[in-house]
């Protein structure tokens, strides 16, 4: 409804009886999340919606209410540090977006006030204000033009930051205006804000979206110009158009969440069977109240399923280390940091625009490895958007600017026309070319750089007569540079009235009566111009599609074969032709434009009508044939994306010739490809309707690639990646819409599914004539089919912003102008070329990398508690902690957190240069193939053999009821300091075994981690604290070391626990065809040996190990043999154990090396 009425710098109109100001919202722009007073309760809210955190939660408040073997700090403390250090990284990112937003409220802007002009911020500008803008600034809001300072009342901007087009629009004032804004008097009703960029209606005023200039935009080649505030802050086009990304989860985060629930049931089913059979143990005559622990007259008292679901709730406290809280932290430490690596290569940095790669969301670095289809723009992103006039056909005639001769269709060679009628026609198109257009000449000197143009026909042009050109689109730009060469040169457009200069250097002068605007419907825009002499004509470019019909058949003959050829060559290609109107015909041409023009409904279709009556019975004079060569190094990026198995799907809005020629220059299409086409011209059938076509031709392709498709080979990830690569697809947005949405009796689904199954058993995908909107409705259709595959889109422009939001990951590609997909998108690169890297070297080594950091953190976390677990089998199910309260608290947080943070961002299992180069490695890792539920299984296996090591191995040790010099046992403590001891050196290690690229800092983190917690453990037990009830750790560490014994088993069970990867690392071979290539860095400074020297790099420090344990057992024998307490039994037991071991491993050392 139209409810919106403004008046024109607040005065009301005369006959207005009463003056009620309306409200209308100020021109703030509020881009942030949070403010000061609500960031606490509402990021507080956002995290603990998450599932871990909420569960973290409930078991520190079941800490504080009930009685629980653990400490509340236990589980309090990591819970705060992870909820401080999201809401820290939230609250900047939040801060951030303040900072931009006070940017754009507090800049200055000038505003007419009682005829004055008022300097104000933007954020006060309300509407009905009249506002002042001048050349490269902004507009503050949306305004409806009002005044412009060039004398035809129009205004030249760029929209580059609302629709990423860095072209020159034409504007216009409002007609018949009054000249003195202080004395204007007016009143505006238009409809209330809507987000359309390209629709703006007003009833009483024949005016539109060419009125209507929109915020963000920037005001070109234009002193100045005043507008009326229409639209401000949040009612903006620019506002209502701002689409906040959706949150976007990594496969990565939903493998995490699986896991979860796996270790929340092992968790739950340990709590059960602990609960269950300490009442079954306390059944037992005198177990549940032995002599010496009589019961209260309140615990006799209290209710028996009470106490249960109690100690059911304490035994979850008990066993909730197993849940890692602090692994969420690491993730999202390792990917915030890790982006840094994305934004720091120097590779990514393009000299030209001076700019590198950006990281938008780091959230999804890990999908960067697990991409499957590649949705991709054409122009400006597989090419350059660089336009070149490469050669134009003349009446059958090819001219060509590098060689300057002309041929009649390989029938004769001259060097110039066969004759005279033949060089007016050259004169007449070149002509066409000069007038046909919306180009604006900008003198040099200004903003807009001269093209220099050197040579037309054996002519310099003079320094002053140096221009540049501006214009709506690249391809009218490049056709006036190709008349330059020709001869014939465009001098500008002032007051209505067009300058050109002919071959003989005098200047032509045309008044330009009506410009027929390109739109995509039509596809061709038509000017009528007037001569000197009076003779009215109109010139007309387009598509051949478009220019065809409206010609004579035998003109388009001549012309035609030029046209198809071009395309099949990658080029753009538009047809030119003519008319001479009379006085009658251009009269009731003007006649109808005029009104068409001002008419108040159906205002679109009424130009529409009348543009096609005027551009009937034309004559077609040539074609022109415009180059857009491809982007750097994109043949080789597409080739090394389908290499590493990912199909690329190209989204255009380009004709299907052009796109075609284009997917071959890529290599998406080989000349052995077998090209499935399914178009408009495909479904013209004189049999068949063209839904029944449609479904035959669906049927018949699926026959051909999917039904009649060799079986795929076992071993490969990806169906598509070896078989089937014959097949390319091509297909238009017109049959596009009939498969998305066919007739009412047809099976909707079962086109979607026919298309969908053809599509991904084809190399590569071809979608011409798509609008952006079907982009996004491909990508999400891929997304959601069978196996939900993750899919990347990547563009440059606005058109491509709808798919870049839709797929899993958005590439933006940076230009020289226009940032929207950019700004949209989750990463930006300044070329295509970086595409490569960014899948294949980073995506890879993310993937790896975060994969390895989930899986270890639940594997350590397991023989963490399992211990934990085995003890209440041996202490009456009391809930007996079996580790100190500071080594629960200090476990996931300072012992084993950063070695693994340090892997997780450093790690290189393959180096960059051998990813690069070998793009197949990419396919190894598809399908989250280190997050699936067999390599899970590994780890829990692994961490459940590791635990029962520690326990049993350490009970072992306690069988000997002296452990000390002085005869004196060790107590529960001490066998709970043993196993922690054990459990962190082992973790620490076999994370140790795992790297295979060593820097300072692993070797710092890991190292330094082991020496922090033998510190610690000294110094937490060494001192009396003051704040402690109880000091269980008091000279237990120090007292426990002064044993042989200990030491003993210490050294034993962590090289038996690590012997199950050490047996695997020798008994396994090498996989794949590049394994003994790849050159890696060992875990010792200055050493670094070549793999086919040693199979699998961490042999070096096995047998470092085993070296170590050969020494520590030689002394500890010779030690033990001469104490006092080897005559007893269990030291004895180890002495024998001991040469077994020993001889096991000298046999399996001389394997290994043979």
């Amino acid at each position: 409804s139209f409810s919106r009425t403004i008046y024109v710098g607040h005065r009301p109109c005369p006959d207005t009886e009463a003056f009620i100001p309306s409200k209308f919202c100020d021109n703030r722009i509020v881009s942030s999340k949070y403010t000061v007073w609500n960031f606490l309760p509402k990021n507080l809210f956002e995290q603990f919606r998450r599932i871990a955190n909420f569960y973290f939660l409930i078991i520190f408040l079941v800490q504080v209410i009930v009685d629980t073997p653990t400490s509340p700090v236990t589980s309090g403390l990591p819970l705060f540090f992870v909820i401080t250090v999201t809401a820290i990284k939230q609250g900047y990112e939040d801060w951030l977006r303040h900072k931009a937003d006070k940017e754009v409220n507090k800049y200055p802007v000038t505003v007419l006030e009682d005829g004055r002009s008022v300097k104000k911020e933007s954020e006060k500008i309300k509407v009905g204000d009249v506002v002042e803008v001048v050349e490269d600034e902004t507009f503050p809001c949306d305004l409806i033009l009002l005044q412009s300072s060039r004398e035809d009342g129009t205004c030249f901007v760029t929209t580059a930051s609302l629709d990423g087009e860095s072209n020159h629009k034409t504007h216009y004032t409002v007609p018949d205006t009054e000249k003195d804004l202080q004395a204007l008097t007016a009143t505006i009703e238009c409809e209330q804000p809507q987000p359309d960029l390209y629709k703006h209606n007003l009833p009483f005023l024949s005016l539109g979206p060419e009125n209507l200039l929109l915020k963000g935009a920037t005001l070109k080649n234009t002193k100045k110009i005043y507008g009326v505030a229409v639209y401000t802050g949040m009612e903006t086009k620019m506002a209502l158009n701002y689409q906040g990304k959706s949150q976007k989860r990594s496969a990565v985060e939903k493998s995490i969440n699986a896991f979860l629930l796996v270790y929340l049931c092992i968790l739950i089913s340990k709590a059960v069977v602990c609960t269950t059979l300490k009442y079954v143990w306390q059944s037992k005559e005198g177990q549940d109240e032995p002599w010496y622990n009589q019961k209260t007259q309140k615990e006799k008292d209290s209710n028996m399923y009470l106490k249960m679901f109690t100690d059911f709730l304490s035994f979850m406290v008990l066993f909730n280390f197993i849940i890692p809280v602090s692994m969420y932290v690491t993730v999202e430490m390792q990917k915030f940091l890790g982006s840094f690596f994305i934004t720091w290569d120097k590779d990514f940095f393009d000299p030209e625009i001076q700019e590198g790669a950006l990281v938008n969301t780091s959230d999804l670095n890990e999908e960067l490895g697990q991409v499957e289809y590649v949705f991709t723009d054409k122009t400006g992103t597989l090419t350059q958007n660089n336009m070149e006039f490469i050669e134009c056909c003349i009446d059958g005639f090819q001219y060509r600017y590098r060689d300057t001769q002309s041929e009649l269709d390989g029938f004769t060679v001259t060097d110039g026309p066969v004759n005279k009628l033949q060089q007016k026609k050259e004169e007449l198109f070149l002509r066409a070319l000069c007038l046909c257009h919306t180009v604006q000449v900008k003198e040099a000197g200004s903003e807009v750089l001269a093209d220099q143009v050197d040579g037309i026909d054996g002519l310099l042009l003079q320094p002053e007569e140096e221009r540049g050109f501006i214009a709506s689109s690249p391809d009218e730009i490049a056709l006036v540079k190709g008349a330059m060469k020709y001869g014939f040169t465009f001098l500008g457009l002032e007051s209505k009235s067009m300058k050109i200069k002919n071959r003989q250097n005098d200047i032509e002068e045309y008044k330009l009566l009506h410009v027929l605007n390109f739109d995509p419907v039509r596809r061709r825009m038509s000017v009528i111009v007037q001569t000197t002499s009076g003779e009215t004509l109109l010139f007309c470019k387009g598509a051949d599609s478009s220019i065809f019909p409206r010609v004579r058949p035998e003109e388009v003959d001549r012309i035609r074969m030029h046209v198809e050829r071009n395309a099949t060559e990658g080029y753009r290609t538009l047809c030119v032709a003519y008319k001479q109107l009379s006085a009658e015909e251009y009269a009731m041409a003007d006649t109808g434009l005029r009104e068409a023009r001002l008419a108040l409904q159906d205002r679109e279709e009424k130009l529409m009508a009348m543009y096609n009556q005027v551009e009937m019975g034309m004559s077609l004079i040539g074609a022109t044939a415009v180059e857009d060569r491809l982007q750097e190094e994109a043949a080789e990026t597409m080739e090394a994306l389908q290499g590493a198995g990912m199909k690329v799907w190209v989204l255009t809005g380009d004709k299907m010739e052009t796109a075609k020629s284009t997917c071959y220059a890529c290599r998406l299409f080989q000349r052995g490809t077998e090209l499935l086409e399914l178009t408009v011209r495909t479904l013209e059938d004189e049999r068949l309707k063209r839904d029944e076509k449609l479904h035959e031709l669906l049927q018949e392709y699926h026959r051909k690639a999917v039904q009649d498709a060799p079986p795929v080979k076992a071993g490969v990830t990806r169906s598509w990646s070896t078989a089937n690569q014959d097949y390319g697809f091509i297909i238009d947005g017109a049959t596009l819409s009939l498969v998305m949405n066919p007739p009412r009796d047809a099976d909707a689904s079962q086109y979607k599914s026919l298309f969908l199954q053809i599509c991904q058993n084809c190399t590569a995908v071809l979608c011409c004539r798509m609008a952006p909107l079907q982009k996004a409705q491909i990508v999400k259709m891929v997304k959601n089919s069978k196996g939900s595959p993750i899919t990347l889109s990547i563009g440059d422009g606005a058109n491509d912003v709808s798919m870049i939001l839709e797929a899993h990951v958005g590439i933006g590609i940076k230009g020289k102008e226009g940032r929207q997909a950019v700004r949209n998108s989750d990463y930006a690169v300044p070329k295509l070329k970086h595409l490569k890297k960014l899948l294949l070297a980073h995506g890879h080594l993310y993937y790896v990398r975060i994969a390895h950091l989930v899986q270890y953190f639940f594997y350590k976390n397991l023989c963490f508690i399992l211990p934990q677990f085995l003890y209440q089998f041996f202490c009456g199910y009391s809930q007996q902690p079996l580790y100190d309260a500071a080594y629960l608290t200090m476990y996931n947080i300072c012992f084993t957190s950063m070695p693994i943070l340090a892997y997780s961002l450093l790690e290189q299992h393959t180096s960059i240069e051998i990813l690069l180069d070998n793009a197949a490695l990419y396919r190894e890792i598809a399908n989250n193939a280190m997050l699936r539920w067999h390599p899970f299984l590994y780890w829990t296996v692994l961490g459940i053999f590791q635990g029962l090591m520690f326990f049993f191995g350490v009970r072992f040790l306690f069988s000997n009821p002296a452990l000390q010099d002085n005869g004196q046992v060790f107590g529960n403590w001490s066998y709970g300091t043993i196993v922690f001891t054990v459990l962190v050196f082992t973790v620490t290690l076999k994370l140790a075994l795992d790297t295979r690229h060593w820097t300072w800092i692993n070797h710092f983190v890991i190292w330094g981690s082991l020496a922090f917690y033998v510190f610690f453990s000294f110094f937490w037990g060494g001192i009396i604290w003051p704040f402690l009830k109880q000091q269980r750790l008091y000279f237990v560490f120090a007292n426990m070391l002064s044993s042989v014994s200990a030491w003993l088993v210490i050294i034993i069970l962590i090289l038996l626990s690590l012997l199950p990867e050490i047996l695997l690392v020798v008994l396994r071979k090498p996989r794949g065809p590049h394994s003994r290539q790849v050159y890696f860095s060992l875990p010792f400074p200055l050493l670094s040996l070549n793999s086919s020297f040693l199979p699998y790099p961490s042999y070096f420090l096995i047998f470092s190990l085993i070296y170590i344990l050969f020494c520590s057992s030689f002394i500890l024998h010779h030690v033990l043999t001469r104490c006092d307490v080897t005559q007893s039994q269990p030291i004895t037991r180890y002495l024998k154990l001991y040469s077994y071991v020993k001889q096991w491993l000298v046999s399996l050392l001389v394997a290994g090396l043979h």
